[in-house]
C-alpha cells in the first residue's frame, strides 16, 4: 500500500478476439458485473505482456490455442479500492484462433463475475462496451479493417 496520494502501478493485458462471418468481422465481448467488457486481467510475476494477454482472453472465455496478431493499443485508468489508488495500465492485442476447435466450449468465467459471452458485429461492439477505454481499443480494431 502506498503513501496518501500516491497512485499504485498494476499492469494488465487483455485481447480482442475476432472472427468473419458472411464476411462481418465480429468480435468476442464478455458481460462482466452487469456491463458489456472485454476480456483482460492483472499480469502475473514472470510472465510476459503477450503471456499474459493470451492466457487472460482463454481463461476468461474458455477459448484454446489463441495466438496474437498484432498489438492494438494501450490504455490507462485510475481507480481506488479502499484506501489504495491503482493506476492500470492495460495492453491490448488483437488475437485469432489458431485451429478450428479453438472455440469448442467456449463459456464465461463465472468466477471472475463473468456471465456471458456475445459474438457482436464491429461496429456494434462500439456501442456495447460499457468504459470509455474500451471504446478506444475497439476503434483501434476497427482502424485495422
Amino acid at each position: 500500500m502506498g503513501a496518501p496520494g500516491q497512485i499504485t502501478p498494476i499492469k494488465a493485458a487483455g485481447g480482442i478476439l475476432f472472427r468473419k462471418r458472411g464476411g462481418v468481422h465480429e468480435i468476442l465481448l464478455i458481460r462482466r458485473n452487469g456491463v458489456w467488457d472485454l476480456p483482460k486481467g492483472k499480469l502475473e510475476e514472470g510472465e510476459s505482456i503477450e503471456e499474459c494477454a493470451v492466457r487472460e482472453v482463454e481463461e476468461e472465455v474458455g477459448a484454446r490455442s489463441l495466438a496474437i496478431v498484432s498489438h492494438l493499443c494501450d490504455t490507462y485508468h485510475e481507480y481506488q479500492e479502499g484506501p489504495v489508488h491503482y493506476g492500470k495500465t492495460t495492453y491490448w492485442y488483437l488475437m485469432e484462433p489458431q485451429s478450428e476447435g479453438s472455440f469448442l466450449g467456449i463459456e464465461p468465467q463465472e468466477k471472475e463475475g463473468i456471465t456471458a459471452l456475445e459474438w457482436v458485429e464491429a461496429g456494434q461492439a462500439l456501442e456495447r462496451v460499457h468504459f470509455d477505454n474500451l471504446k478506444v481499443v475497439v476503434r483501434a480494431f476497427l482502424e485495422t479493417l
